[in-house]
C-alpha cells in the first residue's frame, strides 16, 4: 500500500476507485493491499484449470490483471511491478515473471438482453484477442489457411467456428513461443447470469458449452488456466465431460485470503489513514465474509471507498444492480419471504446448499436461491456441516454484515413504494387505529402487486395462501425493525402466533396479527374469517409472550386480516 506523510503522520491514501488494471496501480503509485500470494499458492498448486468463484467487487479482476502482468511475456522486463511485493522475494519466481504467453479475457461486458446481441459480444471479445496478435500474420509458422481462420475471427463467424477460437490462438502461440499458453478467463459466468434474466439460458449454455470444451478440456496447448466468476453453473449446463475443472468456491479451504482484505490488512489501512477510531464501525458494517476456514474478510470494494469519502455508506451494496437477487425473492414463495424475515431479525437459518447452481433450478427449487445469495455474498456461513457435533448437514448461514441487511431492507421496501402506494400513509394508519384507511390501502396494493409477487404456490404444486399473504404483510412492515423486534410463527400462550410486533420503546404500542384465508366452508363472510383471526388471538392467549415481558392489556393491539384473492379485510379488536 502507498502511504503519504503529512505533519502528523500518515492522513492519506493514494485511492483508485474502480481501478482494475495491476499496472496502472503499481506505476501510479496507488493504494494496493499485496495479494502476489495467490500467484505463488496457485502455482505451486498444479492444477491445470482452476474455478474461482467470489462475490462481485472482490478483486478477481484484478488478481486476474496482476496474473497476466506476472506470467505474460508482454511484460517481460516488467519486475518493477512487484518489487516490494510478497511474490519477489524469492528467486525462482522472480525468474519466472514474464515468460509464458498469455491468453487473457473477459466476459464482464457481456450483458446482452437477446442471445443474439451477447452472442455478438463474445465474439468481438474473441476478435479483440486476435488482435493483439497479429504479430503471428507476419511469421511463417502459420499455413494459408489458418491465416484465412485468422482474418475471419469476428462477428461473423458460426458457431463451430467460434468454438474453436481459444483453442487455435493456442496452437498458433504455442508453435510461435515453443511453449504453453496460460489462459485466464474473467467473469465467465456474466453471460450466462443475463441469459437466465432475459429468458435464452439453453442458447446460451450450448454456445458457451462448445467453447468450453474446446479451449478447456481438449486443448493440448494450454499449460495451465484459470476461471473466475460469482457463480459455480452447474456441470451439467456448460462444462459437461470436463474433468480437469478444480473448483474453488466460497466454502473451499484454497486461496481464502486472496480475495477481499483480511481484518489485519483493513485496520492497517485504517490506521494509515487516520481513521483508526472507525474499526468498530466498519467491521460491524463491512466484515463478516468467509472463504473456507478464513474468517473476518472484508468486502475492498466498500473499504476503498470508505478510505475515500471517510463516511459510512452503502458501497458495495449499490455498486451494481441487484436485479436478480431482488427477482428471485420477490418471486420466491412464502417460504423464502419469511427466512428473510428471521435473517433481518438476526437469527440464523439452517439450510441445505448446492454449490453447482443450477439456474434453471431458481424458479421452484429454495436450495439453489439460498445457494446463489451464499456464491454472491448476501450470506455467511457460521457454521459448516464439517464443524457439526450432530448429525445435522445444513450449513447454517446468516446476513453476511450491516451493509448486506440495509440493502435488503432498503429493497424490501422499494418493492412497496410506489407512487400509488403510500406506504407510510399505511404505517402511520396502523398507530392511528385507522382501520378504514388499512383496509383502502391494502386492497389497492393487493392490486397492484400480486401479479408481480408469487401467489403463494408451493413448488409442489399445493397452494399456501396464509403462508403468501404473511409474507406479503411481513414486507410491508419490515422497515418497523428499528422501533421493534418483529418475529413470526413463534410459540406463545396455547399456539403460534402469525407476527407478533414487540415494542423497543415504552411508549409505542405493541401488535399481534392473525391471517385467515376465507373459507366458504368454515366462514359465511370475509368479515366472519376476520373475526375468527381475531377470536384466535384471544382464545390462544398469544398475548402471553408479550405479558411476561411486562407490556399490559392497554398497550396490545390485535389485528385479524382475512383474505379472499385479491380481496383483503382488516379488523382490529374493539373494532368490531
Amino acid at each position: 500500500m502507498k502511504e503519504k506523510k503529512t505533519g502528523g503522520g500518515f492522513v492519506n491514501l493514494n485511492i483508485s476507485i474502480g481501478n482494475q488494471d495491476f499496472e496502472s496501480i503499481r506505476t501510479q503509485q496507488c493504494f494496493y493491499i499485496d495479494k502476489t500470494a495467490f500467484i505463488k499458492e496457485w502455482w505451486e498448486n498444479r492444477d491445470s484449470v482452476t474455478l474461482i468463484t467470489r462475490p462481485r467487487r472482490f478483486g478477481k479482476t484484478l488478481n486476474m490483471s496482476m496474473m497476466n502482468c506476472f506470467f505474460s511475456n508482454t511484460y517481460r522486463d516488467r519486475g518493477d511491478l512487484f518489487e516490494g511485493l510478497s511474490v519477489w522475494d524469492e528467486e525462482r519466481y522472480r525468474n519466472m515473471q514474464g515468460t509464458y504467453p498469455v491468453i487473457f479475457l473477459s466476459f464482464a461486458a457481456v450483458k446482452g438482453s437477446t442471445y443474439q446481441s451477447s452472442r455478438e459480444s463474445i465474439l468481438l471479445l474473441l476478435e479483440n484477442v486476435y488482435q493483439q496478435f497479429r504479430f503471428l500474420l507476419q511469421d511463417d509458422i502459420l499455413t494459408e489457411n489458418e491465416r484465412k481462420y485468422f482474418a475471419s475471427v469476428g462477428t461473423s463467424m458460426t458457431d463451430a467456428s467460434a468454438a474453436m477460437a481459444i483453442y487455435n490462438l493456442s496452437d498458433y502461440l504455442s508453435r510461435y513461443y515453443n511453449k504453453k499458453v496460460l489462459l485466464l478467463l474473467d467473469e465467465y459466468d456474466t453471460p450466462m447470469q443475463e441469459a437466465y434474466v432475459h429468458g435464452f439460458w439453453d442458447e446460451m449454455a450450448g454456445f458457451m458449452r462448445s467453447i468450453f470444451n474446446a479451449s478447456f478440456k481438449t486443448n493440448p496447448y494450454v499449460e495451465r488456466a484459470i476461471m473466475t466468476g460469482i457463480t459455480r453453473v452447474s456441470k451439467e449446463s456448460i462444462f459437461s465431460d470436463l474433468n480437469n475443472l478444480t473448483v474453488v468456491t466460497t466454502t473451499s479451504k484454497k486461496y481464502g485470503d486472496c480475495f477481499g482484505f483480511t481484518e489485519e490488512e483493513v485496520f492497517r489501512a485504517l490506521d494509515a489513514a487516520g481513521l483508526g477510531d472507525q474499526k468498530q464501525k466498519v467491521k460491524e458494517w463491512y466484515d463478516g465474509f468467509t472463504f473456507g476456514k478464513h474468517r473476518d474478510i472484508y468486502n475492498p470494494w466498500s473499504i476503498t471507498n470508505f478510505l475515500e469519502e471517510k463516511k459510512i455508506r452503502l458501497y458495495w451494496a449499490n455498486s451494481s444492480s441487484n436485479s436478480l437477487v431482488s427477482k428471485l425473492i420477490q418471486e420466491a414463495g412464502p417460504d423464502i419471504k419469511i427466512s428473510m424475515e428471521h435473517l433481518l431479525a438476526g437469527e440464523h437459518l439452517q439450510k441445505e446448499i448446492d454449490e453447482q447452481t443450477v439456474f434453471q433450478a431458481l424458479d421452484d427449487n429454495e436450495e439453489a436461491i439460498w445457494s446463489l445469495l451464499l456464491a454472491s455474498g448476501y450470506l455467511k456461513v457460521e457454521r459448516s456441516p464439517e464443524d457439526a457435533l450432530d448429525e445435522n448437514q445444513n450449513y447454517e448461514l446468516s446476513l453476511t454484515n450491516l451493509e448486506v441487511e440495509k440493502m435488503f431492507r432498503k429493497m424490501i421496501q422499494n418493492w412497496f413504494r410506489n407512487p400509488s402506494a403510500r406506504y407510510n400513509d399505511f404505517i402511520k394508519a396502523m398507530f392511528m387505529g385507522d382501520v378504514d384507511y388499512m383496509n383502502e390501502f391494502m386492497n389497492q396494493m393487493t392490486q397492484v402487486m400480486f401479479s408481480s409477487f408469487d401467489t403463494g404456490r408451493h413448488p409442489s404444486g399445493k397452494a399456501e395462501p396464509e403462508r403468501f399473504y404473511h409474507g406479503f404483510v411481513l414486507g410491508l412492515i419490515v422497515d418497523l425493525a428499528d422501533r421493534y423486534h418483529i418475529t413470526s410463527n413463534r410459540e406463545s400462550g396455547f399456539g403460534r402466533y402469525d407476527v407478533m410486533l414487540e415494542p423497543k420503546k415504552k411508549s409505542d404500542p405493541a401488535f399481534i396479527f392473525e391471517f385467515k384465508v376465507y373459507n366458504p366452508f368454515r366462514e359465511s363472510s370475509l368479515e366472519a374469517a376476520a373475526d375468527n383471526a381475531l377470536k384466535q388471538i384471544n382464545t390462544r392467549q398469544y398475548d402471553a409472550a408479550l405479558r411476561a415481558k411486562g407490556i399490559g392489556a392497554e398497550r396490545i393491539r390485535h389485528l385479524g386480516f382475512a383474505f379472499e384473492g385479491k380481496k383483503v379485510l382488516i379488523k382490529e379488536r374493539g373494532i368490531l
